[in-house]
């Protein structure tokens, strides 16, 4: 094995296990690191302040379902990081953030921006942990992808001692990390089939991650072969399209009446990836906890999340990818009992998001969405915080 600095090993091992960019603010504290990256086949985007590169990462952790990846300095520049780590936490991306730290040997002396990243990070990650050997990195960096992306993704920090990363060390280099994937049993499929057919008026929900392009297109036709409702969950339209026929609307911030009606009146709430947290259970009212008050078929990856807060009449510990897969065996009934509910869901979601409510004043949010939506580009994108006024867009 050849000798290498810990910077040079930390990078060989993002390069197996498939990482492609990094998002950064260059610091004293990882210039090993910084000085292996420069001749790596890695793209690196150098951003202004910690919070942009944190969230940069988190987004591009969200769009590939790779872990992001991102290095900051020790710190402020990891408190300023934490906002994105906490975006991560929140939204199930897999995420891992890499921050700088002092010299082993000035431990627990309060050196200048000395931090205890477990501590800091405890609550808002999947693990916080930090370096002491250089020979451990490649164990630590695949434990840190596979904690990131099986389960519930989500984020992991590592921190970085700078004199670790300068350490000259042989390490065997780990083999690339597979998610742990999980899958529904027959009994479960064949269980979800029979509620099904003794449902009068049942409705689904989509929300969480590990969803792809797949899983959506499989679970389209579920809706379509049941004539299923579908909702989505506060933050998650790109799960099912909004001009399908049946697409019910969306759960968030001053959801439809009708659809919190319609949810409320089922015989039959199938949650497929999501958590069902503060905004799409409307604070926590949309069902009782910890019996929801309605037959309950949840859907998810950890089985941490089933039955943390809802007590699920069947708890399916699987990704919503595989999940999908599966219902592939799953067959309506003959004789769908409740037939022309999908489109009537469709209707009063057109209704309540085509014809808003009058507002105070000249301006209508509503009318200005609308008017873009009519004469922007298919491929315009449009970005928008999180206030009240993003539940226009």
């Amino acid at each position: 094995m050849a000798l290498r600095t810990g910077g040079q090993i930390l990078v060989d091992q993002l390069l197996i296990h498939g990482a492609t960019d990094a998002f950064c603010v260059p610091g004293e504290s990882y210039l090993a690191v910084l000085d292996a990256l420069h001749d790596a086949k890695l793209r690196v985007t150098i951003c202004r302040a910690e919070g942009g590169a944190c969230m940069m990462a988190e987004a591009a952790g969200k769009l590939t379902g790779k872990p992001g990846i991102c290095f900051v300095t020790r710190g402020p520049g990891a408190t300023n990081a934490s906002p994105g780590v906490h975006i991560a936490h929140q939204d199930s991306t897999p995420l891992i953030l890499f921050v700088g730290q002092i010299d082993r040997s000035m431990r627990e002396r309060e050196a200048f921006q000395e931090l205890d990243y477990r501590a800091v990070f405890g609550t808002m990650t999947k693990w916080a942990t930090e370096i002491d050997q250089a020979e451990r990195i490649p164990e630590i960096i695949s434990r840190a992808f596979h904690v990131a992306t099986s389960g519930r993704p989500g984020p992991v920090v590592i921190a970085l001692p700078e004199d670790m990363l300068t350490d000259v060390v042989e390490a065997v280099d780990a083999e690339p990390y597979q998610v742990t994937e999980t899958h529904p049993s027959l009994l479960q499929t064949i269980d979800l089939q029979k509620r099904l057919w003794a449902a009068k008026s049942p409705v689904a929900i989509l929300g969480g991650s590990r969803w792809d392009p797949q899983a959506i297109a499989r679970f389209q036709r579920f809706a379509e072969r049941f004539d299923l409702p579908v909702a989505v969950s506060f933050r998650r339209q790109m799960l099912f399209p909004a001009d399908h026929p049946n697409f019910a609307g969306d759960l968030g911030i001053g959801p439809n009446p009708k659809l919190l009606a319609r949810i409320k009146e089922s015989d039959l709430v199938i949650l497929v990836g999501g958590r069902l947290s503060e905004m799409p259970s409307q604070s926590y009212s949309l069902f009782g906890i910890p019996n929801p008050g309605r037959p309950l078929v949840h859907v998810h990856p950890d089985a941490e999340e089933l039955g943390r807060v809802y007590r699920p009449t069947l708890a399916i510990n699987a990704s919503p990818t595989a999940f999908c897969a599966a219902l592939e065996t799953v067959h309506p009934p003959q004789q769908i009992p409740w037939a022309g509910a999908a489109a009537a869901a469709h209707e009063a979601y057109l209704g309540w998001s085509e014809q808003p409510a009058p507002v105070a004043g000249t301006f209508h949010p509503g009318e200005m969405v609308r008017w873009l939506r009519n004469h922007l580009p298919d491929d315009a994108i449009l970005c928008n915080g999180a206030g009240n006024y993003a539940t226009w867009v």
